[in-house]
């Protein structure tokens, strides 16, 4: 959540009283943000000692998405609507006297190849001071830091538009064929020069790497030729706006549309109210290489439709559709009853509210508006009782189980690198199995797990100081690759656990599946034999595993109750191939299939051939062993370790139905 530092006595001027700190801490909560830090205590100690003091500040909390809340402007401008000292505000365009002609900005093609999207606006008659226009700069670096993701989606750029002659063009080219003066330098650079040297700037130093490797760079000329900003890095000297700046031109580029119109909305409205006349706004028309056209900033509001029972329904109220719309005025949203509805509220959004997006938004700012605290607490008109999910209680079952044995559970991080999950426990990556992240911020973090047994090998490296045996376990989730969703992914619940000690200690990990299945009534079984519920394990070989020192875990389930009244007439069936109806043969597990009329053709041949083979249905689980000594290598532990891992998901039952039951 952004803080936004205020001047307390500017601030306070402008909603026309002083508040206490608790005083305005209330106005705050019931606006709905948040007084973070009061500075004037500090102030006041450091003017005892003699010290250096600034002029006592408020540091608010504001939401996210409230963009029209990031400096002292925006935020006395929505208190002083909510406390009804003022009018939600009319943003328009300037009107242009004889002769006058918008300006315009044209985009070269070749900037769709870096930065496509360009905005601009002009504010004419500014009369800045120190602190306004300390919050002028304040707001590009707020926004620059918040919806423009460090200037990488977008940027912001603001000139003295007495110093440039319009039109002006938006292009890209090579580095080498740019060259200008900087925002405060003396002296002309070319781009390449420039990356060289704010290589050691502590601030611009972060902004390099957006367009350092780029074919051609952003650069934005005048009529003559003269460089007005070089986005996104930085912007001229010869156009630098100052305390005498009277006239303010903007311009923003973006990789994003939508955000690019939201940036030059916020700047533009933001500092609208310093014009000779308040919240007239200057237009520019954009002219795209496709010779489409557009006019920015886009000041229109946005139409949209309340209705005052809906409001009611969500928050309990019973308020008509004039007292909800008062509500809805002092949230700075312009609103007015509906000629053809007694329930509907026609609500205009302005400019400075891109975060109401639907009616539920417009609901919540009445219920702010309302106030919270004065919501009427009723009880429920529906009583409901909540139950774990089948799964989780299951992993209860087995994490319980477990800790009681003496094994201690470990919650290592679901993202691992893309070398610990296969090439550390000698696994090939098919490119089939594993979730990716496409941009993952260090190599530590480039995928999503799909074994337990990377975490927690990880786990017992770090606390391989601690006294032997070491024996950790870990129930949660691995994710794999699966198309037939719609999130083409899907969540595994597995069971993974490492023995450690100066001895492998297999049978200590078998004992421990042992334990897991007796308490989940599951028998251990042979595999051929005839029994169709159980498990059993079997040798395999892994490379993850030491040669000959790995099995298989396999689950027979039981048979669902529709198969199980055939299951008898199937074997039968098979013994005897056919028999005689009406002078043609035909095979008796076809008569039997066309009887069981709840299941398909492939079901009851699966129910026919496990009567013979056991094993047909079977279910591999995981795997346990002793773990290779490369493996052991990788992850730095110097002792022998065993591993188990297996899938719960075979084993969950179905929640039970509370109301049904």
């Amino acid at each position: 959540m952004p803080t936004v530092a205020v001047d307390k006595a500017d601030l306070f001027e402008r909603l026309g009283r002083n508040y206490t700190t608790e005083e305005f801490d209330h106005l705050c909560f019931e606006f709905g943000i948040e007084l973070d830090e009061d500075t004037t205590e500090e102030v006041e100690e450091n003017i005892k000692k003699g010290l250096p003091a600034e002029r006592p500040q408020l540091k608010i909390e504001v939401g996210a998405n409230r963009y029209d809340l990031l400096c002292l402007e925006g935020i006395s401008r929505a208190l002083r609507i909510f406390l009804q000292l003022q009018k939600p505000p009319v943003y328009k365009y300037r009107k242009f006297g004889p002769g006058e002609k918008m300006i315009t900005a044209t985009v070269a093609p070749d900037c769709a190849r870096v930065r496509p999207f360009f905005a601009g606006a002009v504010l004419r008659n500014l009369h800045f001071t120190q602190r306004s226009y300390d919050s002028f700069i304040d707001l590009q670096d707020k926004l620059h830091q918040n919806i423009c993701r460090r200037r990488s989606l977008v940027a912001i750029g603001t000139h003295d538009l007495d110093t440039i002659v319009a039109p002006f063009s938006y292009e890209a080219l090579p580095q080498n064929e740019i060259k200008f003066v900087p925002l405060n330098k003396s002296q002309a650079y070319t781009c390449e020069e420039l990356m060289e040297l704010y290589k050691s700037d502590k601030h611009l130093s972060r902004y390099l790497h957006i367009t350092k490797d780029l074919p051609v760079h952003p650069i934005i000329y005048d009529t003559k030729r003269q460089v007005l900003s070089m986005p996104p890095i930085i912007n001229s000297e010869h156009s630098k706006i100052t305390l005498n700046t009277r006239n303010v031109f903007i311009d923003v580029t973006a990789t994003d549309e939508t955000k690019l119109n939201i940036v030059v909305n916020m700047v533009a409205t933001m500092f609208s109210e310093y014009c000779s006349e308040p919240f007239t706004i200057e237009p520019v028309q954009i002219i795209y290489p496709d010779e489409r056209t557009k006019i920015t900033p886009e000041l229109t509001p946005h139409k949209m439709v309340a209705h005052a029972s809906y409001i009611n329904a969500c928050t309990g109220l019973s308020i008509t559709a004039k007292k909800a719309a008062t509500l809805i005025e002092r949230m700075s949203l312009h609103t007015s009853l509906s000629p053809n509805s007694s329930d509907e509220i026609l609500v205009d959004v302005p400019a400075t509210r891109p975060d109401i997006l639907h009616e539920c938004d417009i609901m919540e700012d009445a219920a702010v508006a309302y106030g919270f605290n004065n919501l009427k607490k009723t009880f429920p008109s529906t009583s409901t009782v909540a139950q774990p999910l089948a799964i989780g209680r299951l992993c209860d079952i087995v994490r319980r189980e477990c800790a009681q044995a003496g094994w201690i559970e470990v919650l290592p991080l679901i993202l691992c690198s893309h070398d610990e999950n296969f090439a550390w426990m000698n696994r090939k990556d098919d490119g089939k199995t594993a979730v990716r992240l496409a941009n993952p911020k260090t190599l530590e973090y480039q995928v999503i797990r799909t074994s337990l047994l990377p975490g927690i090998l990880k786990t017992v490296r770090e606390n391989k100081a601690h006294a032997l045996p070491i024996r950790v376990f870990e129930t949660s989730d691995v994710v794999i690759q699966d198309l037939s969703r719609e999130s083409q992914t899907r969540n595994i619940r597995n069971m993974g656990a490492v023995w450690c000690n100066k001895t492998a200690g297999f049978e200590i990990v078998h004992g421990l599946l042992d334990r897991i299945m007796a308490i989940l009534e599951i028998p251990r079984i042979h595999e051929k034999e005839s029994t169709d519920f159980g498990y059993y394990i079997k040798e395999t070989q892994n490379p993850t595993f030491f040669l000959g020192r790995a099995a298989t875990i396999h689950y027979r389930p039981k048979p669902a109750s529709s198969h199980q009244a055939v299951n008898s007439s199937m074997a039968a069936a098979l013994a005897e191939p056919a028999v005689s109806k009406g002078g043609t043969s035909v095979p008796l597990y076809t008569l039997h299939a066309q009887q069981a009329n709840s299941l398909s053709t492939v079901d009851t041949l699966k129910t026919a051939l496990s009567s013979i083979a056991p094993s047909v249905n079977d279910i591999q689980l995981g795997m346990l062993g002793i773990l290779h000594p490369t493996v052991l290598q990788k992850f730095e532990i110097d002792f022998p370790c065993s591993a188990l891992e297996l899938n719960l998901e075979p084993f969950k039952k179905e929640s039970l139905n509370v109301w049904g039951q």
